[in-house]
């Protein structure tokens, strides 16, 4: 079965904005299976997508996300604790220049964020979670641009 970015619906129709998670494969990730097999619940708009390190998508990225409606992006990396060498500091390098590109295009910087998340952090996870939401309620949903592919 695979998974789809169709835009879940509120009760009355209301679109749910959709948020992002990029989790990486040895630390975030296994901290939100956790919380899944734990039965902890967090919205159904957020996606987790597993990857070997964040370090390995490029600022276009993260734009093109908030382009085709993305409405908040949360960076679960290993942090320091990144077996790949220099991969973390990269990352926050690459965000730093990310959050300026979003200014540059109106764009919230508080949309994405770079947070550190261990493989037994489902509590951290949640939280990470939960901020967004609130950050994505106080901010409103992104809107899709014309001409980007969903």
């Amino acid at each position: 079965m695979t998974a789809s970015m169709d835009t879940p619906r509120e009760a009355g129709g209301q679109v749910q904005p959709k948020i992002l998670v990029l989790a990486t494969a040895l630390a975030s990730y296994p901290g939100a299976d956790a919380a899944g097999q734990t039965h902890s619940e967090y919205p159904a708009n957020c996606y987790v997508l597993k990857c070997l390190a964040p370090v390995v998508f490029p600022e276009d990225f993260y734009l093109n996300c908030f382009a085709k409606g993305i409405s908040g992006i949360i960076v679960a990396a290993s942090g320091t604790d990144c077996p790949y060498e220099g991969a973390y500091a990269k990352t926050a390098a690459r965000i730093d220049r990310v959050y300026q590109r979003m200014r540059e295009r109106g764009i919230d910087p508080k949309r994405l964020k770079l947070s550190a998340v261990c493989s037994v952090c489902t509590k951290a996870f949640l939280r990470e979670i939960s901020q967004m939401e609130q950050v994505v309620d106080e901010l409103g949903p992104m809107e899709a641009q014309d001409g980007a592919e969903h």
